[in-house]
């Protein structure tokens, strides 16, 4: 979707597909699924976890941070991530209004 395009939705919409847009990807579902079973900020396992190359690791970190669901600290030589639990709240708030809605076929289709 264009820039400009993005203007005539309203904030909620462009904020709930960015957020999906930076979900959508296996790998990212993964980091974050892996982060959320250490119950920890993880520093460098998510090459040998996943079994992606670290520039790739590296880029899908990034859009999770694009949108603020995970967080990282610099410990030495390292960065470590973990989940921030106020943002996947709110990520988890705003999917359950999306799919909230009750829809009826009206056998239509």
């Amino acid at each position: 979707m264009g820039i400009t395009k993005t203007d005539i939705f309203n904030e909620q919409q462009n904020k709930l597909a960015l957020q999906l847009k930076a979900l959508a990807h296996p790998a990212r579902i993964a980091i974050l699924q892996y982060i959320i079973k250490q119950n920890a900020c993880i520093c460098n396992d998510l090459v040998n976890e996943l079994g992606l190359a670290q520039a790739t690791i590296s880029q899908h970190l990034k859009e999770l941070k694009n949108i603020g669901i995970i967080k990282g600290n610099i410990e030495g030589t390292s960065i470590c991530y973990c989940i921030n639990e106020i943002v996947w709240e709110q990520i988890k708030k705003d999917l359950s209004l999306f799919f909230d809605v009750n829809v009826k076929a009206n056998n239509c289709c």
